[in-house]
């Protein structure tokens, strides 16, 4: 028998969970891996990699890093802070069940948080289906031709519609009409946009105050803020006669019983799916909408999801039209739109899925009957009640008795909406109980039973609708919990997401989404906050909000933070109006050139183009790096109207560039800020800091570099942090502060999801997020390393290394064996993994970020796959193989290709089992190599017929 091993006090080594949860590499595979990158150790790697010019002289300082269990407990102390009341308040947020079953299937579900933008889209007809079906379920409703595939919120949503009215109108004024009537965050948000556009918003009474002559366009709401239901096609015939467009913001809910916006002759509808299962989440994140006549489609904002064929000819999606999009179009950009709400537009499409069209209408009339009962008790008290028809909200005049029965109502645990100074909102929706109404009829002074009161209808009958909807057979499946369970699970296995396999995408940093901090998002005191409530209701979301942006702003050496914007490119918007407006108030308004190398992203241009700027270009180097001598001559040829200029840091071309500090000097010199892009953070926090290199302006990209998932193409968060004195110049809102200026619906934008970018901070501590950086550097110069001498890395320092990415060359294979980056992309899913970023910034090539999160083994599993995909190359290089017809070109390959006749000049095997690919786990592509020409040619962006269907379940 072994004697019993003895342990000393002096043998116990505590174990590091806090970076084993996010940091992939063992310390022994880290010791391998700077073994095979030629240093003794990670500081090293480091001091060769990050130049001493920049680096931080302390590290980062906050208190140590908490378990996992300390963390939830912190957080549960700080979401008990907040005050969950039943929400009344409406104006465009409202209480809504969120099926069980679409909650723990989809929106805590990793296969479909994890995932990425559907660029690849063999690996993504699982989200591409549910965005088709969220397309028709918004096209239907609406009674309009096309819908994109979900906007950041109801009021952004509308300030695209303005500026695409504006694009696609023949009209030529500069003025655009806003209903009194529409929600004031939506106002506030048009007023926003127009401003630096040098457009002028008119908001008025649509009956006495619109011209039609005078506008290029206008915006109704339906149902009105207020309660007011109007039918607008009068008034937008008239704007047609005047060569103007028409844009009605629509309640998703109530168009299952009104006439929808086509009918009335709208060009263009806008509006929220968040009553279809979104909880409030404090602000969002929330899908919002946009459907167009079909006349429009090209000109609309945002992704379009499309069907086309693959190359069997079996339907495939697609996202369509993507030469519409900003990253192409740059300073011709009229969007900046980088992203979506995906996840929470799938949320809303499987509600819509799960209820049907019946289930819908049952929603809207349940919550119309209680609203006039609501009514009924109310006038029995001798209130007026406004409008007459109505369905879902009203207001109640109170006088002198408003701030008394709002207390009263908070008594009793409901929030009510202040209307000026006389007048009570309220918006009932499908959560509301008996005991609700019987609550608000106390707050008033009565003491009714819902039973007192006989439901009926106080709908407009004019408006009544009359046309179908959602008769696609998806709405019309069997929504037992077993059938929409095994739904949702088979779209989810078409994906291939973070849960399955590393997503190398270079700039987007896909990185671990750690379960611990998801947890929180769905605790009902976080989630089911109205953005509006009062502030005392909300003090645990204001702690939070504060430490973090306390945290923010220690790491990354600036003064203020704003949580406005609800993505990267709101923030980088949000940053340029910043910095327009200090000019401004400097009496310097006449500074709009804005100064961009030629390699940023297409963000840039777009977002410098929506603030009022002028673009110039500024040329880069052969190495990549910006040309300083065009920097120096287009920084003096402009220096007297110099606004500002942007760069990313370290650059995109993945280095570490040794002239920052002076690109920001010579733009000061010149009186212009500097915007330095956060999207690569991820390779800076803990080792430098973009305030103290000189910049005076970053956003940061929550969903990447703090761990905030990627949702299949969003959510997302990017605030942006600003040197002290750009700090008043930061975006206002006008329920919050009182202050204009806002760029986002709600005051904190998507602050549902900031406790994941919360808890991540307090979990890793400085120390661990200083280290986190350390191995995404560590990670990118090893795959470089194994990969050297197949492919040449096309940018690196002067000490030949690169920071947390490298862009590999792949255009000497098409010189060589008329393989394309496209070829590589596709053969890569056949190996099980999502391909790198295809031709950005450069065409041809491959950008790779592997991030922190990965094991030395997946490393290598990728490395392995790309190294067998160029010895095929050389095959067909040397002529073993043929040049046309390899697994290569036909990639990706489906279990299709493994039945059936086969005449290719390479085996089964190596078709779908190339080194990389798991023999047991093996993802399989449900399509073969998409058709994208054939999709845009033939655009279809709702449900295939069901003949479709009926054809594939053969």
């Amino acid at each position: 028998m072994d004697t019993p091993t003895e342990f000393t006090f002096t043998d116990y080594q505590p174990y590091d969970f806090a970076n084993r949860r996010h940091i992939g590499p063992s310390p022994d595979e880290m010791a391998s891996m700077l073994k095979t990158i030629g240093f003794d150790s990670l500081d090293a790697l480091i001091d060769a990699t990050v130049p001493e010019a920049i680096r931080l002289k302390e590290p980062l300082k906050w208190a140590p890093p908490m378990t996992e269990r300390e963390a939830l407990d912190t957080l549960r102390d700080t979401a008990n802070r907040n005050q969950v009341l039943v929400s009344l308040i409406g104006q465009g947020y409202y209480g809504t069940i969120t099926p069980p079953v679409i909650q723990r299937n989809i929106l805590e579900n990793p296969a479909w948080y994890t995932a990425y933008t559907p660029y690849q889209p063999e690996i993504s007809q699982g989200r591409l289906e549910a965005l088709i079906n969220f397309q028709t379920m918004v096209s239907d409703l609406t009674a309009l031709d096309v819908a994109n595939a979900s906007l950041l919120d109801e009021a952004t949503a509308a300030a695209e519609a303005m500026a695409m009215a504006k694009r696609v109108a023949k009209s030529k004024s500069n003025t655009f009409f806003a209903d009194e009537n529409c929600h004031p965050q939506t106002i506030e948000l048009l007023q926003t946009r127009a401003a630096p556009l040098g457009w002028t918003v008119v908001v008025g009474d649509p009956v006495e105050d619109l011209v039609p002559a005078d506008v290029f366009g206008a915006i109704f709401q339906y149902p009105g803020t207020y309660g007011h239901l109007t039918d607008f096609s009068d008034a937008i015939s008239s704007l047609h006669a005047e060569n103007a467009i028409a844009i009605v913001a629509a309640d998703i809910l109530a168009l299952t019983l009104l006439k929808p916006p086509g009918e009335m002759g709208a060009d263009i509808a806008v509006g929220c799916t968040q009553r279809f299962g979104v909880p409030m989440g404090y602000g969002g994140p929330h899908a919002a909408y946009m459907a167009v006549k079909d006349a429009y489609k090209r000109s609309m904002p945002g992704r379009l999801a499309g069907v086309s064929i693959d190359a069997r000819g079996n339907r495939a999606y697609r996202l369509s039209l993507q030469t519409r999009e900003q990253h192409i179009r740059r300073e011709k950009a009229t969007s900046n739109i980088c992203t979506a709400q995906v996840l929470l537009a799938v949320m809303a499409s499987m509600y819509a899925v799960f209820h049907g069209p019946k289930g819908l209408k049952a929603i809207a009339q349940g919550v119309h009957l209680k609203t006039v009962r609501l009514v009924q008790g109310l006038e029995k008290l001798g209130y007026t009640v406004e409008p007459e028809t109505f369905f879902d909200t009203v207001t109640v005049d109170v006088g002198h008795m408003q701030g008394l029965i709002l207390r009263a109502a908070v008594a009793e645990g409901v929030n009510l909406r202040k209307v000026g100074t006389t007048k009570i909102g309220i918006s009932l929706d499908e959560r509301t109980r008996p005991a609700t109404l019987e609550a608000v009829w106390r707050a008033f002074g009565g003491t009714f039973q819902i039973g007192d009161f006989q439901p009926e209808y106080r709908l407009p009958k004019g408006q009544l609708r009359k046309s179908e909807y959602l008769t696609h057979p998806i709405f019309h499946m069997n929504r037992a919990e077993s059938e929409m369970t095994r739904y949702m699970r088979r779209l989810a296995d078409r994906d291939l997401a973070l849960d399955r396999s590393m997503i190398p995408l270079g700039s987007c940093t896909m990185k671990l989404n750690a379960t611990a901090e998801m947890l929180p998002i769905t605790w009902p005191e976080f989630s089911d906050l109205h953005p509006f409530v009062p502030a005392d209701q909300a003090e645990g979301y204001k702690a939070m909000i504060d430490d973090l942006s306390d945290k923010l702003c220690a790491i990354t050496g600036y003064d203020a933070i704003s949580m406005q914007p609800n993505s990267g490119a709101q923030g980088e918007y949000a940053g340029l109006l910043t910095i327009r407006d200090y000019h401004v108030a400097n009496g310097e308004a006449h500074r709009t050139i804005c100064l961009i190398p030629t390699s940023a992203h297409g963000t840039n241009p777009a977002s410098a183009q929506m603030a009022g700027m002028v673009v110039v270009p500024v040329k880069a180097t052969e190495n990549g790096d910006v040309d300083m001598e065009d920097f120096r001559a287009k920084a003096e040829q402009h220096s007297a109207n110099l606004s500002c200029c942007m760069i990313t840091y370290p650059s995109t071309h993945g280095v570490f560039e040794e002239t920052v500090r002076e690109i920001c000097e010579i733009t000061h010199q010149h009186g212009g800020q500097v915007y330095l892009d956060g999207a690569n953070m991820n390779a800076m926090v803990g080792l430098s800091r973009p305030g103290d290199i000189g910049s005076d302006v970053s956003h940061l990209n929550l969903h990447k570099t703090f761990c905030i998932p990627h949702g299949g193409g969003g959510p997302g968060m990017g605030p942006i942090g600003v040197k002290a004195h750009l700090a008043k110049h930061l975006p206002g809102h006008e329920a919050t502060d009182g202050r204009s200026g806002a760029v986002s619906a709600a005051p904190f934008g998507s602050a549902s999801i900031l406790p994941i970018s919360w808890s991540y901070c307090l979990m890793m501590g400085g120390e661990g997020l200083t280290q986190a950086t350390k191995v995404a550097i560590l990670n990118a110069n090893y795959i470089a390393a194994r990969l050297a001498g197949s492919y040449d890395v096309l940018y690196t320092s002067k000490n030949g290394r690169v920071a947390h990415e490298c862009i590999i060359d792949t255009r000497p294979l098409a010189d060589s064996a008329g393989v394309t980056v496209d070829d590589v992309a596709k053969r890569l899913i056949d190996c099980g993994f999502h391909a790198p970023t295809m031709s950005w910034p450069v065409a041809g090539t491959l950008m790779i970020e592997p991030t922190e999160s990965e094991t030395k083994a997946e490393l290598d599993r990728f490395c392995d796959a790309m190294l067998a995909i160029r010895d095929e190359v050389r095959a067909i290089e040397d002529g073993r193989m043929d040049k046309a017809d390899n697994p290569l070109k036909n990639a990706p390959h489906t279990v299709e290709d493994l039945v059936g006749e086969w005449n290719r000049p390479y085996s089964r095997e190596q078709a779908c089992f190339p080194p990389g690919a798991f023999r047991v786990d093996k993802y399989w592509p449900p399509v073969n190599r998409v058709d994208n020409v054939y999709g845009d040619r033939n655009l279809i962006c709702t449900c295939p017929p069901v003949e479709a269907y009926a054809e594939a379940a053969e």
